[in-house]
């Protein structure tokens, strides 16, 4: 009888101890977790394509070769982002850009207002840094002709 008391103590104990060591292994678990904000590329894009089209002196941003056929094929919030990839690794982002620029206008000047907007719109509405700013002038024109392009377009 002694036998089968000891028995049922040493399960009770074992299931006890079983179950500590179970919560401690949830309660790690949990202190693992940590939070983390993420974006997509889309949202960096968007973010760099509308704070350098705010710039004085750039046109537009223009797509390499297969934009025409993304946006033949795209909803017009898609095009947001044309002109502009980024690459992000961890919490540093690179901006890669192709732009229009307006004739006559500086493109040294207006590389360092791109650079210095993007950089700062990113780090203020996400936290991370741009440690790179690329842009292509793959045009310039003036504001007439960029009209009239525009204008044909539609």
């Amino acid at each position: 009888m002694a036998n089968e008391k000891d028995k049922n103590v040493f399960e009770e104990v074992k299931d006890n101890i079983q179950e500590k060591v179970d919560e401690r292994k949830e309660e790690k678990e949990i202190e693992k977790r940590t939070d983390t904000l993420t974006f997509d590329d889309y949202v960096i894009e968007k973010i760099a394509a509308i704070a350098t089209r705010d710039i004085p002196g750039v046109l537009e941003l223009k797509g390499g070769f297969f934009s025409g056929i993304t946006e033949a094929f795209a909803s017009s919030t898609d095009t947001n982002t044309q002109g502009v990839s980024v690459e992000v690794d961890e919490n540093n982002v690179v901006v890669d850009l192709k732009a229009i620029l307006e004739y006559g206008q500086s493109a040294p000047r207006i590389f360092t207002k791109v650079k210095q907007t993007i950089k700062e719109k990113v780090r203020e509405m996400t936290g991370l840094n741009v440690t790179s700013v690329n842009m292509k002038v793959s045009d310039i024109m003036t504001e007439k002709e960029f009209n009239q392009a525009k204008a044909d377009k539609n």
